[in-house]
C-alpha cells in the first residue's frame, strides 16, 4: 500500500445509512424558501451531509443570497426537518456562502416550476 488509507467503514449498516438519507431528503423537500415556490433541496441549498456512526447528522447548506429575510429561521427549519427522521439522534446546521449560490445549482425539477427550462 502506498501509505493512503481508506476511511474506517461506518458501524451503522449500508441499507440504514440509505434510509435515513433519503429519509432526509424527504424532510428537506417539506422546508420551502417563503419567496420561491420550490423546497430547498431542488433548489440546490443542501450542500453536504454527513451521518456519523452516532446517528448525528451534520448538514452544511447555503442560502439564495446573504440578506435573505429568513437567514436566521431556515437552518432552524432544516434541523427541525431532520430531526423527524427515525433514527436520527442529533442535528447541528452549519450556514455557508461559498461557493455562493446560483440558480445553477437548481434541480430540473425547480428549474421548470419556476418556467426557467
Amino acid at each position: 500500500m502506498d501509505g493512503v488509507s481508506s476511511p474506517p467503514a461506518s458501524a451503522l449498516p449500508q441499507a440504514e445509512l440509505d434510509r435515513i438519507t433519503d429519509d432526509l431528503v424527504t424532510q428537506f423537500k417539506t422546508v420551502f424558501d417563503p419567496e420561491i415556490p420550490v423546497d430547498i433541496y431542488e433548489l440546490g441549498l443542501i450542500y453536504k451531509v454527513d451521518i456519523n456512526d452516532d446517528r448525528h447528522v451534520d448538514i452544511e447548506m447555503t442560502l439564495t443570497a446573504p440578506g435573505c429575510p429568513v437567514a436566521g429561521d431556515m437552518p432552524g427549519w432544516v434541523k427541525d426537518a431532520a430531526a423527524k427522521v427515525e433514527g436520527v439522534k442529533s442535528v447541528d446546521v452549519s450556514l455557508t456562502f461559498d461557493p455562493p449560490w446560483t440558480p445553477d445549482r437548481m434541480s430540473d425539477e425547480a428549474k421548470l416550476e419556476l418556467n426557467m427550462l
